[in-house]
């Protein structure tokens, strides 16, 4: 069984302000009068109410439900992921802070991709870990994260954890279920299988039972930011043993996430056609973006994700294609890793279908 950080093998520390909402539920009744939460309750708030509406007001008054009980209800009757294996919280960033925070003290080695999803070694860095990058497997099929070097390389390192996105950002290429099964039996008993899935909602087998299983061993991180739409209110979930989730919650943030970003959340989910609807629509901008860059003669690397990548020739063509649709106010991305400096990453939406949106890079590929 992986570890956790020493100190959380003790009692304690257990959340001092659970909330209102978890203290109704543990009493079975409500509390009309609260005098004691310290909370504005009695602001007017007549601006936002003028701004936003009676309704945003009435969530910006108290504290949000600590445990998330509704939006994790409507995660397991949607996803059949069991109640008690969900943990809602600021996004997938926050969980991916959290679960270093639980598992990773300053001083032990942790294992990624070189050029995988940023964040992760921001994180990692900047709580004292030791980050051990290993490169990309890259062919003529396209460019994806080494299963075999990251399990490597956490024997060979004593790791703590090792971090995966699947699908990855930014190559989006999809490693099956039983691969990534196989690595975490590769891994080392003691060592953590960190998967990153925010781009899990956009894979064609989205829908299978693997997709809700519960694994030893396995942190499972996913975001509303992404299919949801909702990047700008913060907010994610872990799948993870009850057990896991107990020692996550000893380090986690009380009110991490607002109660207008839960209440918002709920609504989403309550609205799970419009959801469909919006995945299948990217994954259609996606195809129509791929089939106009490859008859361009790009290398369009296979994507699971809302958005593709191009494999272009070298780093300096990439950069300088970069900074002169940003010098047109395009923003498109560009890898900061020198691994992946060849690769530019372009979002499914509408815009990039736009004729002449993409120009410049259209010339640069025919140029090439």
């Amino acid at each position: 069984m992986p570890r956790f950080a020493d100190h959380l093998y003790h009692p304690g520390p257990d959340n001092p302000f659970p909330g209102i909402w978890v203290l109704q539920r543990r009493l079975g009744r409500t509390i009309p009068h609260r005098l004691g939460s310290n909370e504005g309750l009695d602001m007017p708030h007549a601006a936002l109410r003028r701004h936003f509406g009676d309704a945003m007001v009435e969530h910006a008054y108290c504290y949000g439900d600590s445990e998330a009980l509704g939006v994790r209800e409507r995660l397991s009757q949607q996803q059949g992921i069991p109640l008690e294996a969900l943990l809602v919280d600021a996004g997938a960033d926050s969980l991916l802070a959290l679960a270093l925070r639980a598992v990773a003290p300053a001083g032990q080695s942790v294992i990624s991709s070189a050029g995988t999803y940023p964040t992760f070694g921001y994180f990692a860095r900047g709580q004292g870990c030791r980050l051990v990058e290993v490169a990309y497997h890259e062919d003529e099929h396209g460019l994806s994260p080494d299963l075999q070097a990251l399990a490597e390389a956490a024997h060979q390192e004593e790791a703590r954890l090792v971090y995966l996105a699947n699908p990855d950002n930014p190559s989006g290429h999809l490693h099956t279920d039983d691969a990534v099964k196989a690595l975490r039996r590769a891994l080392p008993e003691d060592c953590w299988l960190l998967l990153d899935e925010a781009y899990h909602d956009f894979r064609p087998d989205a829908d299978t039972p693997i997709a809700r299983e519960v694994m030893p061993g396995v942190i499972r991180c996913r975001t509303l930011s992404k299919a949801h739409g909702m990047a700008g209110m913060r907010i994610g979930y872990a799948i993870a043993e009850p057990e896991t989730l107990y020692m996550l919650m000893k380090v986690r943030i009380h009110y991490a996430v607002s109660a207008l970003t839960l209440a918002a959340a709920e609504v989403v989910l309550d609205h799970p056609d419009e959801t469909r609807q919006h995945i299948a629509d990217v994954i259609a901008r996606r195809e129509a973006l791929a089939e106009h860059f490859r008859s361009l003669g790009a290398e369009v690397l296979p994507s699971a994700t809302n958005f593709l990548g191009i494999r272009l020739s070298s780093a300096e063509l990439a950069g300088q294609v970069h900074g002169e649709l940003l010098a047109e106010g395009k923003l498109i991305a560009r890898p900061a890793h020198p691994d992946l400096g060849h690769v530019l990453r372009i979002s499914a939406v509408a815009d990039a279908l736009t004729p002449g949106r993409l120009a410049t890079l259209e010339r640069a590929l025919q140029d090439g």
